[in-house]
């Protein structure tokens, strides 16, 4: 049994006990000082430079380059380092790596930034497009039916009956008493002589009988020319007795719009007593600039509405174009002719015009109401079924096909067009950013037709379908001068970049043979082609026969009816260039080389005489300026004709075109280069 132990007599610790305890701690301490120790060591490194942060060695060297950091959607916002857009908050990129560098042509906008720049497109359409010229003219009367009533004789006036101005009058109507002694004497000379010549008898000498008879003629004759008319002569006659007052008539309906006289007045023979005008049709003038008159063709309806007729459309023909430009103003004179069989519409009065013109090519156009009709030339109002005089000028009507109408409906020729806003344009540099890939953008530099309210024709450049930007534009053209890329600012480079300078790719598998007088011209015209190639490559300008020569049958072969429309195209280019060949220089006769070339390796791909035999070799010359440098030869010897003399011999034989045969590629190397005799010089 074993004794309690009181805790007041138990030993005090030994120092086996404290050196166990000490054993325990010592690699706990250890532990912690070596992490102290650590730390203190990566934040000694990181100051002297030794190791950094993730990214930190990029931003170091990319600071002694000074790399600027730039906005996506901002391009104007640019600072030497990281950061985010003080305008829209998106990150800053380096400003050379841009959006994205897919290629040379175009740069992609990532959905985040098309949202922020609110980028939309919308297709190119083809449609048939009509634009509208809309401006002001004034009405004025109808020149040709206007008229001014003046006095034949000297004496005074002593009955006005159209005492005012305004009042209407239709023909016949009189107008005016004359008191004139000259007139009564000139009657009584005529009565006398009338009466004489009555009394003669058959015993009266042939002399005397004659020489009175023309005594009466010429005093009858001047009773006419003093203003009598055939009524009053036959009413003198009658009575047999002279009057001294003479009464003038109207020779045609119309409106008093100018009284000259007050009776009781003396007037003179020739002094104006009205003016009287016709106000059945009226003419309105207006004044269009040149290149929208040249649009117009007589006969064109054009509409017209009145501030003093409101809500009322009135319909006119176009009467005529004034054939000069106005010096002062730079403006072309149309007339239009109106019906004005109500009398509403005044001269003086304004009135708002507009014109239709379709866009397209300038051809015939078909107008329902003059389809194999006939028109008076001096009055378009006037159309008949059949031809005829004109009742107002009495001129013959003439077909309305003179004047560009056809006698069938014509379909509406269609344009590529696209929205007016996707167009951007500097000084004479037109671009369009399309969409080929979702958020890829291409720049594309185009040709312009007519630019209209809305739309914009495009001639070439744009296919219809193609998505372009209508809205962002401008930042992707910003992204493109940020990428080093071709921009609206400078679009050369993108002609440059994207011109051929390499062999044309021609086929003739599908080669056709012309027999008859068309395969004879064929073959003459290659003939001639070889003939200027040699002159040009030996340095001289093209001959006047063989240059009036290829334009000829150039001509003759593009209309040959036995070709293809783009075998006939072909050979129109050609005669386009040919045409004054041999009145240019030696340089400016290369440069029109260069499309005949073109134009004749094609259609030597495409069509030859029948029987021909001789094969023909096509060349290329790098080094022609602005590339395309192909031509043909009627053997292997490379002679170049772009250079000449300075380098004959630059150039590389692509090919040989068999008249039975596809293509045959040469055995010999593929590119014979300048020499350094040869060298661009």
């Amino acid at each position: 049994m074993s004794t309690p132990v009181n805790k007041a007599d138990a030993p005090e610790p030994t120092q086996q006990s404290i050196v166990w305890w000490f054993a325990r701690l010592t690699p706990i301490a250890f532990f912690f000082a070596a992490g102290i120790i650590l730390i203190v060591l990566l934040g000694l490194a990181q100051r002297v430079g030794w190791i950094g942060v993730e990214g930190s060695s990029a931003a170091t060297s990319g600071g002694s380059a000074q790399q600027i950091y730039t906005c996506p959607m901002h391009p104007q916002i640019r600072q030497p380092g990281p950061g985010r857009c003080p305008i829209c908050g998106m990150p800053l990129v380096p400003a050379s790596s841009g959006a994205a560098d897919l290629d040379e042509f175009a740069v992609t906008i990532q959905p985040a930034q098309r949202r922020l720049a609110q980028i939309q497109t919308a297709p190119a359409t083809s449609e048939p497009v009509s634009t509208t010229i809309e401006t002001i003219g004034a009405i004025e009367i109808d020149e040709s039916r206007e008229a001014t009533i003046a006095a034949y004789i000297n004496g005074r006036v002593e009955r006005l009956f159209a005492d005012y101005t305004g009042v209407l009058v239709a023909k016949g109507d009189h107008l005016a008493i004359v008191y004139s002694p000259q007139l009564y004497a000139a009657q009584a000379e005529y009565l006398e002589s009338r009466n004489t010549v009555g009394r003669m008898n058959a015993n009266s000498l042939p002399a005397i009988r004659e020489a009175q008879t023309k005594l009466m003629e010429n005093s009858r004759q001047k009773l006419v020319e003093l203003g009598m008319t055939p009524e009053q002569l036959a009413e003198l006659e009658k009575s047999g007795k002279p009057e001294s007052r003479l009464t003038i008539y109207a020779p045609f309906g119309g409106t008093v719009i100018e009284k000259l006289t007050e009776e009781g007045e003396y007037i003179s023979a020739g002094e104006p007593i009205y003016r009287i005008a016709n106000l059945s049709t009226v003419w309105l003038m207006l004044e269009l600039y040149p290149e929208n008159a040249s649009q117009i063709r007589f006969g064109q309806v054009v509409t017209a509405e009145l501030p003093s007729l409101p809500g009322e459309t009135l319909i006119g023909r176009v009467a005529f174009i004034d054939p000069k430009v106005n010096d002062k103003n730079r403006t072309v004179g149309v007339r239009v002719e109106f019906k004005n069989d109500s009398g509403r519409l005044r001269p003086g009065d304004y009135a708002e015009a507009t014109i239709e013109i379709p866009i397209g090519p300038q051809g015939a156009v078909y107008d329902e109401q003059l389809a194999g009709k006939w028109i008076s030339p001096m009055h378009p109002q006037i159309i008949r079924d059949e031809p005829g005089a004109c009742p107002i000028c009495g001129m013959e009507l003439v077909p309305t096909s003179r004047y560009g109408y056809s006698d069938q409906p014509l379909g509406r020729v269609p344009s590529t067009v696209i929205p007016r806003s996707a167009l951007l344009t500097a000084g004479k540099n037109s671009v369009v950013y399309v969409e080929t890939e979702p958020g890829r953008f291409e720049i594309r530099s185009v040709k312009l037709g007519p630019i209209l309210k809305d739309k914009v024709v495009i001639l070439d450049g744009i296919k219809p379908g193609e998505l372009v930007a209508t809205s962002g534009n401008f930042l992707i053209d910003s992204q493109m001068q940020l990428a080093g890329k071709p921009s609206l600012i400078d679009p050369s480079r993108l002609v440059h970049k994207k011109t051929r300078n390499s062999p044309l790719q021609v086929d003739s598998t599908n080669l056709a043979k012309v027999g008859g007088e068309t395969g004879q011209n064929l073959e003459a015209f290659y003939q001639t082609y070889f003939a200027i190639q040699s002159q040009l490559a030996a340095d001289k300008q093209p001959a006047p026969d063989a240059a009036k020569r290829l334009f000829e049958l150039a001509g003759q072969l593009s209309k040959s009816p036995e070709l293809s429309e783009p075998e006939r195209k072909q050979f129109a280019d050609v005669a386009k260039n040919a045409e004054h060949l041999h009145h240019l220089s030696l340089a400016e006769a290369r440069k029109n080389f260069k499309p005949i070339s073109h134009a004749t390796l094609l259609l030597a791909t495409e069509v030859r005489g029948d029987g021909s035999t001789q094969a023909f070799h096509q060349f290329f010359c790098p080094m022609v300026k602005g590339g395309e440098g192909d031509w043909l030869q009627a053997d292997d010897k490379l002679l170049n004709p772009y250079y000449g003399s300075e380098m004959l011999r630059c150039g590389e034989h692509v090919r040989t075109l068999s008249p039975d045969a596809p293509p045959m590629t040469p055995m010999a190397p593929p590119a014979q280069q300048p020499t350094a005799a040869e060298g661009v010089r």
